[in-house]
């Protein structure tokens, strides 16, 4: 194993980017902490524990007397000492909540532009996943388009760079919409969830009712006529069924969402495409569907 001393940049860069992947998104310890040693000393006090009181080897003192006893109040105050000393615990974070969900609703329906929209959610603090995300990925490209690309989550890339659909799954994504006369700057593409969940995780059911006021209120402001949903999680939410992404493809479906009423067909997320490259035929032939339709 190389040490990270004798890593080029480059190569750091590529260590850090995998870590990231990965879902690493902290260290917890300023000094590495052997738990080897830790699990074996435990043992071996919980050994000497069942063992009988003329069995066990008296410590012999270090300055060549006994220790006088604490008293309980010496021992409280070496505990809370002790306790300042270690480094704080990170805040707690509480569960959105129906006054968080209304919360949210509130400043999403008070923005009167996607400007304001996005100055509002940057704002917003209500919601669990913003505290471990690095940004807040809002919609970007041509919201007078009437369309609309609708992803689930931001992945670490987009996390990243602050923008939706970033990396290797952006690049296909481009390809995806060039191949029918698109590109990211002639629609509007945006996530469901504007942060993204710790390790790629999905969202709860708490965090999805707290992220939707502002994914209604950016519909709303945009008004698309065409939606095209990437992969199973926004199939699902917009149409709301419970198939997978293969059973709920290929085909329009007309939704109301937001108070404006489109068209909207669900296809393979470019992830998914990366991941199972045989089925780029099927992304296709929904694609063209997508494109008789423009």
């Amino acid at each position: 194993m190389n040490a990270t001393q004798t890593l080029d940049a480059q190569e750091l860069a590529a260590l850090l980017h995998f870590y990231a992947d990965s879902g690493v998104e902290w260290l917890v310890e300023d000094e590495p902490v052997d738990r080897f040693a830790q699990f074996a000393a435990q043992k071996a006090a919980q050994a000497e524990a069942k063992m009988p009181a003329s069995a066990r080897q008296p410590q012999p003192p270090q300055n060549g007397s006994a220790p006088a006893p604490r008293t309980r109040g010496e021992t409280a105050t070496q505990n809370r000492a002790a306790a300042g000393a270690r480094p704080a615990a990170p805040p707690s974070v509480a569960v959105p909540d129906s006054e968080a969900v209304a919360s949210a609703r509130f400043a999403a329906e008070s923005a009167r532009s996607l400007v304001e929209l996005k100055t509002a959610l940057e704002a917003f603090t209500g919601c669990n996943l913003k505290n471990g995300a690095r940004s807040t990925v809002f919609a970007s490209g041509d919201p007078s388009s009437g369309i609309m690309v609708i992803g689930p989550t931001p992945n670490a890339d987009d996390d990243r760079d602050g923008l939706p659909f970033s990396g290797r799954q952006g690049q296909l994504l481009d390809r995806m919409l060039g191949a029918i006369g698109l590109a990211r700057e002639t629609v509007l593409l945006t996530n469901i969830i504007p942060w993204r969940p710790p390790g790629n995780r999905m969202p709860s059911d708490a965090e999805l009712e707290i992220c939707r006021p502002f994914l209604e209120r950016q519909v709303a402001l945009a008004e698309p006529k065409l939606l095209l949903l990437l992969g199973n999680f926004p199939a699902r939410f917009f149409f709301g069924a419970n198939g997978t992404i293969h059973s709920l493809r290929g085909e329009w479906r007309d939704i109301t969402f937001g108070g404006i009423d489109a068209a909207a067909i669900a296809t393979l997320h470019p992830q998914e495409l990366l991941a199972a490259p045989a089925n780029k035929a099927l992304a296709w032939q929904d694609l063209l569907t997508f494109k008789k339709r423009l």
